[in-house]
């Protein structure tokens, strides 16, 4: 089946592009990329729907840089001949980067510029000026710079790429999108890419694209069950506090994992909670400056960190979980959309379209608000061929969720329904004292100290430290966003396992690497020979075994 496959080095691209695709390690294209480069090249306009993961960013870039090569072959003078949308500042930056990598043996004729960032007007105006010929950035953001005439189109666009497009009307876009395709020209290709086909895709379908071919690649949302295995379990509040501990600080979840919450309060409150054991967690959080979102996201990609908490935005402007009570729930309704207006960013997506390396495990702390939400969590894991593994915790009032999610991926492959975690909850009651001793110390007080004092701590990093770290990029690696916050108490006792509270059936599955090591110690190989002095030390009781060899005394 491969050698019918069509190869890189069959679709007419540049040997630039060619050496570039081949230092990433991409031995043959994608799906998408198989069917989308090549009518891409021949100009085109695509509506594409495939999993998260499938390669998507490449199955636009690549065509963009091949027409901008083969134009300047005639065509010498520099203009912005591309334009790629993009829903949050995290994806522009992983889009940026993507182009570069690609551009690695070309990056004179092309050039590409990131305006996604909170960086000043003024400050992104001279890149500009130079008229790069790839633009990545929100819709807002290019139009604002439209408006201050740092940016003109309506001449030179040859090409306009919509990354996540189901996600750009639901993140606010819609009346910017609207108002920026106004200074656009005539005519020009336009490339629609996305996870899933909704209303707002339909309605962008209609706006931008002109008798477009629609690429629907995969029938499922989601990777088959020999890839992706999904679980779900059925938990109530306080349950969930007590597994994620079982699980995390018992070693049973291994590799690098994502946990999704439904706050921001949820964040810092598991993140404070977990402190209490001594299990390290990264918060993503939109308050943060984007230059610490997005280095904390190079670093967990780079095998820094094992966990990171994070949100699904669009939870925020909602209340914060189905899990609570409906008390908590009005309180905190009010709390956050007061805050949503001050310091969150609209522009801040986790779940969405950011490509997190190598992470083996998506755990969903609190349910996800829709099925778009669920596919794009769990998307982050089982990307390309690696295999991972999803576990979502359900709450007696969020099964109504969980049918709809599991109506959704059953609808093309039965094989993708969740399936019961078969974890016996009695087995690790001995665990709850210690977690209800853990959360009477994560008082609403200290939730809210965390934040301040992250926001504080992150804010200096990215300013203050910026010039320094451009000089001394060593450093920047040395600084981690895992630290301990520390405003509620420690107990030290909590921080070791005992082994009398490890459930028998775990035993076997507990540390095993540092039971292994004890093991090794107790083990004495019968060559060793070891003096009397250390024999005494270790080995004996000096109160059972001390004789007195001094004179004995005269009669």
């Amino acid at each position: 089946m491969a050698a019918d496959r069509l190869q890189f080095h069959e679709m007419g691209l540049d040997d630039r592009l060619l050496k570039a695709i081949a230092d990433l390690g991409w031995a043959e294209p994608t799906l998408i990329q198989e069917k989308a480069i090549p009518l891409a090249l021949e100009g085109k306009d695509l509506l594409a729907r495939a999993r998260t993961g499938s390669g998507k960013t490449a199955a636009y870039a690549v065509p963009v840089i091949q027409r901008i090569l083969t134009s300047k072959q005639t065509v010498r003078e520099q203009a912005v001949r591309a334009l790629v949308l993009v829903p949050t500042k995290e994806l522009g930056q992983q889009v940026q980067a993507m182009i570069r990598q690609l551009t690695a043996y070309c990056a004179r004729d092309v050039r590409v510029a990131d305006i996604s960032g909170k960086t000043e007007l003024s400050a992104q105006r001279p890149i500009l000026m130079e008229k790069p010929d790839i633009v990545v950035g929100t819709p807002s953001r290019v139009q604002v710079h439209i408006a201050a005439q740092n940016l003109v189109l309506h001449s030179s666009l040859e090409m306009l790429v919509i990354d996540e497009a189901d996600l750009l009307f639901s993140f606010g876009f819609e009346a910017d999108l609207k108002s920026l395709i106004c200074h656009l020209p005539k005519i020009y290709q336009a490339f629609l890419m996305s996870a899933t086909f909704n209303d707002d895709v339909q309605a962008l379908k209609e706006l931008v694209l002109h008798n477009p071919v629609t690429l629907k690649l995969q029938g499922s949302y989601l990777p088959e069950s020999s890839q992706l295995q999904q679980y779900s379990v059925k938990c109530e509040e306080e349950d969930k506090f007590l597994l994620i501990y079982t699980l995390l600080k018992l070693g049973l979840v291994r590799g690098k994992t994502l946990i999704f919450v439904g706050s921001l309060d949820r964040c810092y409150r598991l993140k404070l909670f977990l402190e209490q054991f001594s299990i390290p967690a990264c918060v993503l959080n939109s308050e943060l400056p984007v230059h610490s979102r997005c280095h904390i996201i190079s670093q967990f990609n780079h095998g820094f960190y094992d966990y990171i908490i994070a949100t699904d935005e669009q939870g925020l402007e909602q209340p914060a979980s189905t899990s609570q009570s409906a008390e908590a729930k009005g309180k905190r309704k009010k709390k956050s959309s007061a805050k949503s207006r001050t310091g969150k960013d609209k522009e801040y997506g986790v779940s969405r379209g950011v490509d997190f390396q190598n992470v083996a495990n998506v755990i969903n702390f609190d349910f996800p608000t829709s099925v778009e939400s669920y596919v794009h969590r769990v998307g982050r894991t089982a990307r390309a061929d690696n295999r991972g593994t999803a576990l979502t915790f359900v709450s007696h009032s969020e099964l109504p969720l969980l049918e709809d999610v599991e109506n959704a991926l059953a609808g093309d492959n039965a094989d993708c329904v969740l399936k019961p975690y078969g974890f016996k909850m009695e087995e690790i009651e001995g665990f709850r004292y210690r977690c209800r001793d853990a959360m009477r110390s994560v008082t609403k007080q200290a939730v809210k100290e965390a934040r301040l004092k992250e926001i504080k701590q992150e804010l200096l990093n990215s300013e203050k430290l910026k010039t320094y770290f451009e000089d001394n990029p060593r450093d920047l690696q040395l600084l981690r966003h895992d630290k301990d916050l520390h405003p509620a108490i420690i107990k030290p006792h909590l921080k070791n396992v005992p082994d009398y509270l490890i459930p028998p059936t775990l035993k076997n599955m507990v540390n095993p690497l540092t039971r292994r090591k004890k093991k090794r110690l107790r083990h004495n190989p019968k060559g060793a020979v070891k003096t009397a002095f250390k024999k005494n030390i270790r080995g004996k009781n000096p109160l059972k075994s001390f004789r007195y060899t001094g004179k004995k005394s005269q009669t």
